[in-house]
């Protein structure tokens, strides 16, 4: 219930420097929260420090700590995954392995 009212007061949209890390995606169509995973991931590979603040704020550090432990290690790009990995306390990325059979 205290996520939802969350979603409730603050603005339903993102802000439109979100569009140059999010310019694959219909930006009038992404919702902050069902599309959350989508906003995070291409935040944090692709995004500058008031996307990274943006997403502090809106979301707070545990939920996007939690999206990041829960995506794949591979959807971060290297040039960040150390940076995130200090920042939002994860200390294991989650890496998919691959079957050679």
């Amino acid at each position: 219930m205290k996520i939802l009212n969350i979603f409730k007061t603050k603005k339903k949209t993102l802000p439109e420097y979100f569009k140059t890390v999010l310019w694959s995606y219909d930006f009038d169509k992404i919702d902050p929260a069902k599309d959350k995973k989508t906003i995070i991931i291409n935040a944090i590979n692709y995004g500058d420090l008031r996307h990274w603040k943006w997403l502090n704020e809106f979301y707070g550090k545990n939920t996007v700590a939690e999206v990041l432990k829960k995506s794949p290690g591979t959807e971060i790009r290297p040039r960040v995954r150390n940076l995130v990995s200090i920042l939002f306390s994860i200390n294991n990325f989650n890496y998919e392995y691959r079957s050679f059979n």
